[in-house]
């Protein structure tokens, strides 16, 4: 089992930055890609990055330009930094572990409960 808790959303402007943690327990956390999705009113889920079992991140192309993603091993907390927000990055930020496969599917073993984002312009 792996638990997942979100912290860090809240009301920005468009153009400032926001930065989300995500801590992380459980089993042998090891064996598990980490990540972050968001899904926007009406909208499916979407991945915006993770890292995989190798620890190396992934960003799909609409994504790279504005989020990083990062952890911290011995707090067990990934992190989702944004830059430059806009409205249409209004959504549920979600925390999630899975397979690489799984990760790259949408279709992660293990979700967050989410932390609202919501970009005012």
């Amino acid at each position: 089992q792996v638990q997942l808790v979100e912290s860090g959303g809240g009301l920005v402007q468009a153009g400032e930055s926001l930065s989300l943690s995500c801590v992380v327990s459980g089993s042998d956390l090891r064996q598990y890609a980490l990540g972050w999705y968001r899904q926007a009113p009406g909208q499916q889920r979407e991945l915006v990055a993770f890292f995989t079992i190798f620890s190396n991140p992934y960003y799909p192309d609409s994504m790279k330009d504005r989020f990083t993603i990062s952890r911290d091993n011995t707090k067990n907390t990934i992190y989702l930094n944004s830059i430059g927000l806009k409205s249409e990055d209004t959504a549920v930020y979600y925390c999630a572990a899975g397979s690489n496969t799984q990760m790259l599917a949408a279709r992660p073993e293990y979700w967050g409960q989410g932390t609202q984002v919501t970009v005012s312009s």
